[in-house]
């Protein structure tokens, strides 16, 4: 579906607007920042709208020497081997415009709070959300992106019942976000002797991380308990009351964190967490009132929705979204072929909100 010419100008008016005011010496600093971000966001769009603008002023170039009679046969030649290679460039480039014309996640360029819960299965649950937690520290490696554990709960047999990380750097939670609901995988566990396989699962849940602006909280909202941490089997971390459990009451969001040796550090890791997990929950509210856009997305960001299964006997990943299955599961959870799977959802996501572009 082409894009009207007027459309895009205006873009580009705008583009140029943002520059003229940038370059105001009297312009505020908080506003000046206002404006470079959304200038930034622009230029990607602008630089596509002159290419799809220079292919079509091309092809009608073209084609007017076709159309002229007088024109010489040898450039009516040259214009219509133009006006193919024209063709074939146009699609490509209208496609690449209108993709960056979709109404974009506020929150796709933010750093991500990632939370791994063992789910049915019990010690093998643990294991694999050990697994997945690995996967996407390397695939967090391999992106150039840094990770930060905020909090864990080792299993007695390795694994985790639970792990909280931070992942920060840029678009983050862009690439991660469809990453969010039960993963299930499909082994023969190291302690089954008659060689059965077994089913376990494991959540995740991708949060963008929220900054103190984003999410006003009350000290009145806020019950903060201290306690002694204590590690696996009641083992003493620290004889100080380090541990701190705060309790958002007009939610009832709890976080709990006791890794830090320091009160301080752990409280500043606990409303971490408590801040992106309401600013998970406006999002979600936001949504309700576009649930019709919502439905036709990929996946709905839903804990509870079964996404993946990771089948170890056959060595393939199967995304239930899109009725992918890739034969690479070791690489997979090496996190170097995580991206593929990743794209993959990303396309999918893009071309379900085109089509539905298309039908507003």
């Amino acid at each position: 579906m082409q894009i009207p010419i007027v459309k895009l100008e205006k873009i580009k008016a705008r583009h140029a607007e943002l520059a003229e005011q940038m370059a105001d010496p009297d312009l505020a600093s908080d506003r000046f920042v206002k404006l470079s971000k959304e200038y930034a966001d622009l230029t990607p769009v602008v630089e596509a709208t002159d290419r799809y603008i220079r292919i079509l002023s091309e092809q009608t170039d073209a084609q007017s020497i076709l159309d002229d009679q007088d024109a010489d046969p040898e450039m009516k030649l040259l214009a219509e081997e133009e006006i193919r290679t024209l063709k074939e460039a146009l699609d490509p480039a209208l496609q690449e415009l209108r993709v960056l014309m979709l109404p974009r996640d506020a929150a796709d360029e933010r750093s991500a709070i990632v939370e791994i819960r063992a789910g049915t299965g019990g010690d093998e649950a643990a294991l694999f959300a050990g697994d997945l937690y690995r996967m996407y520290c390397r695939y967090a490696e391999v992106q150039g992106w840094r990770v930060e554990e905020i909090s864990s709960s080792p299993s007695d047999i390795g694994g985790y019942k639970e792990v909280v990380v931070d992942i920060s750097g840029q678009g983050v939670f862009a690439r991660l976000k469809f990453e969010s609901g039960v993963h299930r995988v499909q082994r023969v566990p190291q302690t089954e002797a008659s060689g059965r396989i077994h089913t376990s699962a494991a959540t995740v849940a991708v949060l963008p991380e929220a900054e103190e602006v984003d999410v006003r909280i009350d000290d009145k909202d806020l019950r903060i308990d201290v306690f002694r941490s204590s590690g696996p089997g009641g083992q003493s971390v620290n004889t100080t009351d380090s541990a701190v459990r705060i309790t958002h009451l007009p939610t009832g969001l709890v976080v709990q964190q006791q890794d830090e040796k320091s009160q301080h550090k752990n409280k500043a890791k606990a409303m971490k967490v408590l801040r992106a997990r309401l600013y998970e929950l406006e999002r979600e509210k936001a949504d309700q009132t576009r649930s019709d856009v919502r439905k036709s997305m990929v996946g709905s960001g839903d804990r509870s929705e079964r996404i993946r299964t990771y089948n170890f006997p056959q060595g393939r990943v199967t995304d239930h979204r899109i009725n992918l299955t890739l034969h690479r599961l070791d690489e997979i959870l090496a996190g170097d072929a995580l991206d593929n799977m990743i794209a993959a959802l990303i396309a999918e996501d893009q071309a379900e909100r085109l089509a539905h572009m298309d039908e507003d």
